[in-house]
């Protein structure tokens, strides 16, 4: 019996887990990220190697990045600052948007052989 419930417990704590991070919304999360298209770009895809490309990130890694910046818990003093005013409420709408734009394709460019 005990089994039984702790099973049922352990059911419940994931469904709720996933609850918290189905919160976002998308849309909510595009207006709010204005201030973060100046180094990720607009949809998330950086064209600065310093800085992190977003787009097609999971939404929980966004997320929990967010959360871990703004605890003190990942150094940065950038990131820090910039989610200092972030509810929870916008970091989840902002990992709903950046996770669900398409990532750009890198093109390389092709060195040409020594001749």
């Amino acid at each position: 019996m005990k089994r039984f419930f702790i099973i049922v417990a352990g059911a419940v704590l994931a469904v709720a887990a996933q609850s918290a991070l189905a919160g976002g919304n998308a849309a909510a999360g595009k207006q709010k990220s204005q201030t973060c298209a100046a180094c990720h770009g607009k949809t998330g895809n950086s064209q600065n190697a310093q800085y992190p490309k977003l787009a097609g990130q999971y939404e929980s890694y966004i997320y929990h990045a967010l959360k871990s910046y703004k605890s003190g818990a990942r150094q940065n003093p950038i990131m820090s600052g910039m989610v200092s005013n972030l509810s929870d409420q916008d970091m989840q709408d902002l990992a709903a948007y950046f996770s669900s734009q398409k990532p750009a394709v890198q093109v390389l460019p092709l060195h040409k052989a020594d001749e």
